[in-house]
């Protein structure tokens, strides 16, 4: 019987390797050159472009485990089930198998491999509205495989559907696999019984959006994503995911520095889980190679955020001085393979106690301006006291709208939002991405972008005189380029200038852009630079611009560096100690 998260990842992937599936690393947290959102938000993430049809080095079939940053539902962390960092098992068929397959194989791994009785199971299918059908295939399928008709919901757009993960672009019906977590089961589904828990989701990629409307795919992709943790308690025959061993030595820690137990009552058990959970996934996204640290904005004002959050449970439940750093340290042995932990561990902990010193120095007396707001009596504070707490006690509005929900009032938070724009580009929404177009959309405009990035890394490399430069992260959207490097001070102007004319030369050249697969080996040992960091697959592809840049990626780009225009910088920055940012456009 499966016990343990490495028991139950190891099952999962050699149970579709056997299906023919060929394993993919774990991509960074922080997406590559999307900015649809801040972070990966699930396993398929990374493989927007495969999606889309370009070809995968590994074949159609693939498989792997990926770490995850959601944070859309944040407020709901604190629950037995919702987690801000969290692992998907995912699946994909690439062009290949199609919902037969797809539906059977969930069912046989969680049957017959992970021992889940069918009797405790449901299922949710899309109902149909005027863009597509309902999809009485998945339904017809899951019948013919033992599932009854009483155990199969029909849900709309808001439950069963994904995607497109930019404005346009490939998506579709999900049909979703429940399992009953109570003693007794019913003989119906009822998806609105919070003991019915989803462990499973295979979305069906049967459609494309563009501008006209929704139209059939030419390529139809599947997508299976499960959640290791609540597939874990499950197993283990809980009904919270934070008494599994996911969780419990950081849990044992808290308790540890608070002298409080969990379970002892709502509130503590909410706590510890919120401060479990946020710690955890601060310590990841330090962790990763693009070196995000707290700041106000995109990743950094996250990462802020989960600390002040976990920092300020972490006081409700009397815990007295720094204690991110401790839990820390108790979350990185739960995760043995992800090297960037123990590589970063330094960084980790430094952060995480500079970050609460921080916010510890104004807290108490943030609390005390708080307290002073709302003796007031009103029912609304104004935008203006919630920008005070921000800019003068570091609460982020986020936390402020919490506190005052707490008090049964709400925020003029329309106020606040004009308060903030006159003092800084900083959106609250930071948490949901900004632009509506990246990579996913695929446009001229992106893909030009893209190869500019490529020579861009080069031709630094070139001026600057030093081979060491790697990209440390990289951003575009089809108004600019943003791209992050290792370089200890800033550049000159004169240095720029020879940036921007190497690139615009070797432009006007009409340099080919060609595209080879071959083994990661090959790859390096041929010259083909990669991203500082990064785990990639052990075949990969390579887009070489003829006699001038060599880089593993997935591309798009063009075919010729003519198509990209003229190319201009137009800011230079420091980001992080040691890491330098350039924005660009192409005109």
């Amino acid at each position: 019987m499966v016990k343990t998260r490495q028991e139950l990842i190891k099952k999962y992937i050699e149970f579709f390797k056997k299906q023919n599936h060929k394993e993919i690393p774990s991509s960074s947290l922080i997406p590559e050159n999307d900015p649809t959102v801040l972070f990966t938000t699930a396993g398929m993430h990374p493989l927007v472009p495969f999606l889309l049809g370009q070809k995968h080095p590994l074949g159609k079939r693939l498989v792997n485990v990926q770490k995850c940053i959601r944070t859309v539902d944040i407020e709901e962390v604190g629950d037995n089930v919702h987690h801000t960092f969290f692992e998907m098992m995912g699946n994909w068929s690439l062009g290949d198998y199609w919902k037969k397959d797809a539906i059977k194989m969930t069912l046989e791994f969680v049957t017959k491999e992970l021992k889940i009785p069918k009797e405790k199971l449901a299922v949710s299918c899309f109902s149909g509205d005027r863009n597509a059908g309902k999809d009485k295939e998945s339904t017809e399928i899951w019948i013919s495989l033992g599932i009854p008709k009483e155990r199969i919901a029909f849900l709309g757009k808001e439950d069963n559907w994904w995607g497109p993960a930019g404005e346009y672009g490939p998506c579709g019906p999900d049909t979703e696999i429940f399992y009953y977590t109570g003693k007794k089961v019913s003989k119906e589904f009822d998806p609105k019984d919070k003991k019915w828990v989803e462990i499973g989701n295979n979305v069906l990629m049967e459609y494309n959006k563009t501008k006209k409307g929704y139209e059939k795919a030419t390529q139809k992709n599947v997508d299976f994503g499960g959640g290791v943790e609540r597939t874990l308690a499950i197993l283990n025959g809980l009904d919270d995911n934070y008494q599994t061993s996911i969780f419990l030595p950081i849990i044992k820690e808290i308790e540890k520095i608070s002298g409080k137990n969990y379970g002892q009552n709502k509130e503590t058990t909410k706590a510890i889980r919120i401060i479990s959970d946020h710690i955890k996934a601060a310590t990841f996204i330090l962790a990763d190679p693009k070196t995000i640290k707290p700041s106000n904005t995109e990743q950094g004002y996250v990462l802020r955020r989960l600390i002040r959050r976990a920092v300020r449970y972490g006081r409700n439940l009397g815990i007295k001085g720094n204690f991110t750093g401790k839990i820390a340290e108790k979350v990185i042995p739960i995760y043995p393979e992800y090297e960037e932990l123990k590589n970063n561990k330094k960084f980790i902990i430094q952060e995480l106690s500079k970050e609460e010193s921080r916010f510890n120095e104004t807290l108490e007396k943030g609390l005390k301006k708080f307290e002073e707001i709302i003796k007031v009596g009103k029912k609304e504070i104004s935008g203006k006291d919630a920008f005070l707490l921000f800019q003068s006690y570091g609460f982020p509005v986020e936390m402020t709208q919490e506190l005052v929900k707490e008090k049964g009032m709400k925020i003029n938070i329309n106020e606040y939002n004009k308060e903030f724009q006159k003092h800084q580009e900083l959106s609250r929404t930071a948490t949901q991405g900004k632009f509506k177009s990246g990579l996913a959309d695929n446009s001229e405009k992106t893909t030009r972008l893209h190869t500019a990035t490529h020579m861009l890394n080069e031709a630094l490399r070139i001026v600057l005189k030093d081979e060491n430069i790697r990209q440390k992260g990289s951003n575009i959207n089809p108004e600019r380029l943003r791209f992050d490097f290792n370089f200890p001070k800033k550049l000159t102007e004169e240095e720029l200038k020879k940036v921007e004319d190497l690139i615009n030369k070797k432009i006007s050249e009409g340099l080919k852009v060609t595209r080879e697969e071959m083994s990661l080996k090959e790859a390096i040992d041929s010259g083909a630079h990669g991203e500082f960091g990064v785990k990639y697959p052990e075949i990969v592809s390579v887009y070489t611009i003829d006699k001038f840049s060599k880089e593993i990626c997935t591309g798009p780009h063009v075919s010729n560096t003519k198509e990209i225009g003229h190319f201009k910088i137009i800011k230079e920055e420091s980001v992080a100690a040691g890491i330098r940012r350039i924005k660009a456009v192409v005109e």
